[in-house]
């Protein structure tokens, strides 16, 4: 494995620069992961069963998910694969059902996605045509609005950022590399998420990724999550340490209060591009702390519908998750994962 790159969380003072290594508390050992079965795909299944999910959690940890100091909660929600392979509308209005109901009011539920075309497309910007939204009554924050930056948090990574014609060209096709080489270091982070609410809950979308083998919990919320991400993907081998040290910046975990997922829908090859020749779906819910737990099961999976279909597996040599487990965001040891059934 080659040396992890430095990672830099830098406050600027207006005179001065400080910066300190960031480390992440180790999750606890055994972070369990509670599964919940749909009956169907609909609003009144996920309701039910994102409730069952969340009040386990809750006695499980003894930590209560209502308001706080600051009173809001932001879901980092995922539609940048577009319609077919974007975080569901229900499982995302049954969170928010079960938030309002431990306190939270509408307006300070806010969601956060990368892309306003996608989220449009997606749902969950209001539609062109009808002007209509089911998230009318919550903020939607877009990051690549710019809005939502702050030029005190980055993520400062020390690595050449020229590169010749790449590795993923269509996800850089818009991204014009038109910054300075000291800008091209620097990703600025979504701060909402760890500044403004009192938790924040990851809601990814699980797909196969050329540069970075996974793309669900920790992606979604590091490289879908920050500016000037596209700079990885000008040099694949680079990403997967990026999204383990932004996984790891205390700051950004400490709000981070779990991973939930549904499984009705993901790929298993030519992602991140949605292809629904590729495409499986199974009626199950996950809730844990653990993003790379989660993940690892997810490339087990993948991996075992790729082989079925005569695909050959995730490339072995990347190591994002690999990489996340060294800084203790968690662990990729699924033979010892303890799932736990929460409508037993």
């Amino acid at each position: 494995m080659r040396p992890l790159t430095v990672l830099f969380l830098c406050l600027l003072a207006a005179t001065s620069i400080a910066a300190a290594p960031a480390t992440a508390p180790k999750p606890a050992a055994g972070e369990p992961v509670w599964q919940a079965r749909l009956a169907d795909f609909g609003e009144a299944a996920y309701a039910q069963q994102v409730e069952k999910l969340m009040a386990t959690y809750e006695a499980a940890t003894g930590r209560k998910l209502v308001p706080g100091a600051k009173k809001k909660v932001g879901l980092k929600i995922y539609t940048d694969s577009g319609p077919g392979m974007a975080t569901p509308l229900p499982l995302v209005k049954g969170v928010i059902a079960a938030l309002e109901r431990r306190g939270f009011e509408s307006k300070n539920i806010f969601l956060v996605g990368l892309n306003a075309l996608r989220l449009r497309m997606t749902g969950f910007l209001p539609s062109l045509s009808s002007g209509q939204t089911p998230f009318k009554d919550h903020p939607v924050y877009v990051l690549e609005s710019n809005r939502y930056y702050d030029p005190v948090w980055f993520y400062d990574s020390p690595l050449p950022q020229r590169f010749d014609p790449i590795f993923a060209e269509k996800q850089t096709a818009d991204s014009a590399n038109s910054s300075t080489k000291d800008e091209d270091r620097k990703s600025f982070l979504a701060t909402p998420l760890f500044l403004d609410a009192d938790f924040w809950i990851n809601l990814p979308v699980y797909t196969d990724h050329p540069t970075l083998g996974i793309n669900g919990a920790l992606v979604n919320a590091t490289l879908w999550n920050a500016s000037n991400t596209a700079r990885f993907f000008r040099s694949p081998a680079n990403a997967p340490a990026a999204v383990a040290e932004m996984s790891a910046i205390p700051e950004l975990t400490q709000t981070w209060v779990f991973t939930l997922t549904s499984l009705e829908h993901y790929q298993f090859i030519g992602g991140p591009f949605f292809n629904s020749l590729y495409t499986v779906n199974e009626p199950v819910v996950w809730l844990s702390k653990d993003p790379v737990m989660m993940d690892s099961l997810m490339r087990d999976r993948i991996n075992s519908h790729r082989k079925q279909s005569g695909f050959e597996p995730v490339d072995e040599e990347i190591r994002t998750l690999e990489f996340a487990e060294t800084l203790g965001v968690g662990s990729t040891k699924t033979k010892n994962v303890k799932i736990i059934r929460v409508d037993e």
